[in-house]
């Protein structure tokens, strides 16, 4: 065994063994998900023939390996021809004690910008939480005052006249409904996560979707029927997908197509606060065809009040990433005219509670 097969098998990180002749030798199942190839149709193979790489290096690679050195280079698109490229990071490094073997270890930079992403977010919807308590009390009751006071003076006004009462009780309804939405970021209250079957979850908003703000949208499931439970809460989860489904009806015009799609991946592993490492390999995507996040707020979406909608109010997002953080999972975008990608990164049921829940569901 030329490397430590569980230490091999357990990196997080996509990593391939290079022979002399420059074909893989082994893989393991981070690099066999990220190149959506089996170790099968990659052992044996020319690395260069299964890894496409946006850039020159393979006279820099032979330099590393002729001089037995590391080789770092970093922001270039790698993809195979079983998947579009991604952003990343690239490290050939000799194999200690080998005959002449590489190893090749391929870091996405989505991952690390997603970590990124979400802590920022995370930190804007805490601070907004201060803000929505004094927006609740100081605000909404004054408002009810106006809301009222406009409908009783509409009762006496010919109808010509009542266009601007009309608008007083519309616009006052709106921020009502704009400082509901900034009042869930004020509810501390924990999660009841519990072993929630995410097809299930993604169906029940699917239906809800069709037949609302939806109707006019085509929805493509595309799910992994193997994929286990995950551990959060159901009600949350449940409306994270109608958010995001809201959003992607909306970017859609008539006619349009919004893919559902689930599937594993074993790659994502991130560091807890309290030091402890998770595992969030249970993905799911929420795909439209709609023109594409504007350039300028892509990077801003999770942000509270950051919209790319004429009246939108910027908290729909703001939630979606609180919610999936308090669950403990992450959330990413990645947006180019004609394809929006939401991804949502999710737990196992950790194992002392996996086995419960099979009794219970037998």
């Amino acid at each position: 065994m030329i490397v430590d097969k569980p230490l091999w098998v357990s990196l997080p990180v996509p990593a391939l063994l290079l022979g002399a002749d420059d074909r893989i030798l082994d893989t393991n199942p981070a690099a066999e998900s990220f190149l959506n190839l089996s170790a099968k149709s990659l052992i044996g193979a020319p690395v260069w023939d299964k890894v496409m790489i946006d850039s020159p290096l393979e006279e820099a690679f032979v330099r590393a390996r002729a001089n037995l050195s590391s080789l770092f280079v970093n922001d270039v698109d790698v993809g195979s021809g079983e998947r579009p490229p991604m952003q990343c990071n690239i490290q050939f490094a000799p194999l200690t004690g080998s005959d002449n073997i590489m190893i090749m270890m391929i870091s996405p930079r989505e991952i690390a910008s997603r970590m990124t992403t979400n802590a920022h977010s995370g930190r804007a919807a805490k601070s907004a939480i201060g803000m929505a308590e004094m927006l609740a009390h100081e605000i909404k009751n004054p408002l009810a005052g106006i809301t009222g006071a406009a409908q009783l003076l509409s009762m006496n006004l010919p109808p010509e006249d009542q266009e601007l009462t009309d608008l007083i009780v519309e616009e006052s309804r709106r921020i009502v409904k704009l400082l509901e939405q900034v009042e869930q970021f004020g509810n501390l209250r924990p999660a009841e996560r519990r072993p929630v079957n995410i097809h299930d979850v993604l169906d029940r908003a699917r239906q809800s979707a069709s037949v609302g703000f939806g109707a006019h949208m085509m929805f493509i499931e595309d799910y992994d029927p193997s994929l286990p439970p995950t551990f959060a809460d159901g009600d949350q989860l449940l409306q994270v997908f109608l958010n995001l489904l809201k959003n992607a009806s909306e970017a859609g015009g008539d006619g349009g197509s919004i893919r559902l799609r689930t599937f594993y991946d074993p790659s994502l592993r991130i560091r807890r606060a309290d030091g402890n490492h998770a595992r969030l390999p249970l993905q799911v995507e929420v795909v439209d065809d709609g023109p594409g996040l504007p350039p300028e707020i892509a990077g801003d979406v999770f942000e509270p009040f950051v919209s790319g909608r004429e009246n939108g109010t910027g908290l729909g997002l703001a939630l979606v990433s609180k919610l999936i953080g308090d669950i403990g999972g992450w959330i990413s975008v990645d947006s180019s005219p004609g394809k929006t990608v939401f991804r949502i990164s999710l737990p196992l049921v950790p194992r002392d509670l996996s086995h419960t829940s099979d009794k219970g569901d037998s």
